[in-house]
């Protein structure tokens, strides 16, 4: 790299910088929301708030099936459980 090319880029490095890590960050927060450890604590979280009576089973089932959902889509979209049908 010359001199006259590093005067150009200079002003912008720190721009790079700052979208270098903002792409870290990014890549962290879904790597973390992805771990099954993450998953399991949220899931725990929700049983013991059911167990002391501040969530219905109800809302219990759907925060499963939505913990379920953002797991298997960080993992690389596997498909949810279909939805139980109210027919027959």
């Amino acid at each position: 790299m010359n001199l006259l090319t590093l005067l150009f880029r200079l002003p912008l490095m720190p721009m790079r910088g700052f979208v270098k890590l903002a792409t870290v960050i990014a890549e962290e927060a879904e790597r973390e929301m992805a771990s099954p450890a993450t998953i399991r604590q949220e899931l725990e979280k929700a049983e013991r708030a059911r167990a002391a009576g501040e969530m219905s089973d109800d809302q219990a089932a759907e925060f499963e099936d939505a913990a379920f959902a953002e797991f298997a889509q960080a993992r690389g979209g596997v498909a949810a459980a279909p939805e139980p049908s109210d027919e027959g």
